[in-house]
């Protein structure tokens, strides 16, 4: 059966829901596509920064979403061995939001999902796959899918691709992708169980081999990010798990016997293919991307989930204007001004990965000695608030939002 909305939105993932759920709280039909038949999968991006957290209340979802299971973080720190070369205290931030959120994403998504279906103008199809654009006299009209059900065309004044790094959407739309190797890193992760030396923070741990990321993660256990350089995963799987397990253990002694208990193969690693890309053009006629369809990042500084969000938020009252009539050129102006943020973004990162994570000589020397010279400046006050708030003048427009008016069809 056919389907007619607003909107459709390809993509369940945090920039999809989010938007979703702006949409139909303002009135808008929006049809909900998303590939997987469940959101009970794994995901690893796990951290909320404050600016995430902030819209998220706006939206009437963080407490909901914190209720079905998360830690706080107090902060950020890089560490060498022993010695804290750098450490960001979450604490000193004005609160509410002084803290970072470490929170399994399906928490979140499934919060989101829950409230979308209080309006009746929401639709979700999951385990759908979208087949093609819809093109009517040199606009995107709508897409055609294919689910359990069998394949259906959904017709909606605006499609966007909220579908990850790889969307479906960007390729069926011809859109063209530019991948930047600017990060020397990729990253294999795993979890083991918390025990009693859980870090209270986010933390990239040097020392004796390649840097680690570890953090705390619902419900008990620590998520390890272990980095190998760029491309040579497959020399990884030539050497064995326990090349991995003995990296960390150097980095992570309190945790080596663990690592070496819980690593018993290389299935238990997720590998992270770490590099930035950007599409050549974030929108046509009738259809936007955002999230990392639009733009990809470094998991450095965790600003992936809360940059998808961002995208959302600010993207909602451009579409509004323009599914509504009342505004042209809404869409292009949001993409001019949300680029400026992205490269900002993309710089800061690169920035961060060669301060983490180089290794000679001389970058050890001059690391410490850089780094605390920085943490006495002004300028580290404002990177700070710019890795935890992002764009802090993005902000929920509830002024065009419309009441609930009974529950959706699931």
């Amino acid at each position: 059966m056919d389907t007619t909305a607003d909107v459709c939105v390809v993509g369940a993932g945090p920039a999809g829901l989010t938007l979703s759920l702006l949409l139909v709280r303002s009135g808008l039909s929006t049809v909900l596509v998303e590939r997987s038949g469940s959101l009970a999968r794994e995901y690893r991006g796990e951290i909320l920064q404050p600016g995430g957290q902030r819209l998220l209340a706006q939206l009437g979802v963080l407490d909901g979403a914190r209720e079905r299971g998360s830690h706080e973080l107090t902060g950020f720190q890089l560490r060498d061995g022993g010695r804290v070369l750098f450490d960001v205290d979450y604490r000193r931030l004005p609160p509410p939001y002084d803290r970072l959120l470490s929170i399994p994403q399906q928490h979140v998504l499934a919060e989101l999902l829950e409230r979308c279906h209080d309006y009746p103008g929401f639709t979700y199809l999951g385990g759908t796959r979208v087949s093609g654009l819809i093109r009517e006299a040199g606009r995107v009209r709508g897409v055609t899918v294919h689910g359990d059900g069998g394949s259906r065309s959904i017709h909606a004044g605006w499609v966007v691709g909220a579908d990850g790094r790889y969307s479906k959407v960007r390729r069926l739309a011809d859109i063209g992708y530019d991948r930047l190797e600017v990060f020397s890193h990729d990253l294999l992760w795993f979890k083991v169980p918390a025990g009693d030396c859980a870090p209270a923070t986010v933390q990239v741990v040097r020392g004796g081999g390649n840097p680690v990321l570890i953090h705390r993660s619902y419900p008990d256990q620590v998520q390890i990010g272990w980095s190998l350089p760029h491309g040579t995963y497959q020399q990884v799987t030539e050497v064995g798990v326990g090349a991995v397990a003995d990296g960390v253990g150097r980095a992570l002694p309190a945790y080596a016997a663990t690592v070496r208990d819980c690593l018993t193969g290389l299935d238990k690693l997720s590998l992270l293919d770490v590099f930035a890309g950007e599409a050549r053009q974030w929108a046509e006629p009738g259809l936007v991307l955002i999230g990392d369809a639009a733009h990809t990042h470094s998991p450095l500084g965790a600003q992936g989930i809360n940059l998808a969000i961002q995208d959302a938020v600010a993207l909602h009252p451009a579409l509004v204007a323009e599914a509504a009539g009342e505004e042209t050129g809404a869409v292009d102006r949001y993409i001019r001004a949300r680029r400026r943020d992205i490269k900002s973004v993309l710089k800061f990162q690169v920035i961060q990965s060669r301060a983490m994570f180089s290794a000679s000589p001389v970058a050890d020397f001059i690391r410490p000695k850089a780094v605390a010279v920085l943490a006495h400046t002004p300028a580290y006050r404002h990177l700070t608030t710019k890795v935890a708030y992002g764009n802090a003048a993005i902000t929920v427009h509830d002024g065009l939002f419309m009441a609930p008016a009974g529950r959706s069809a699931r």
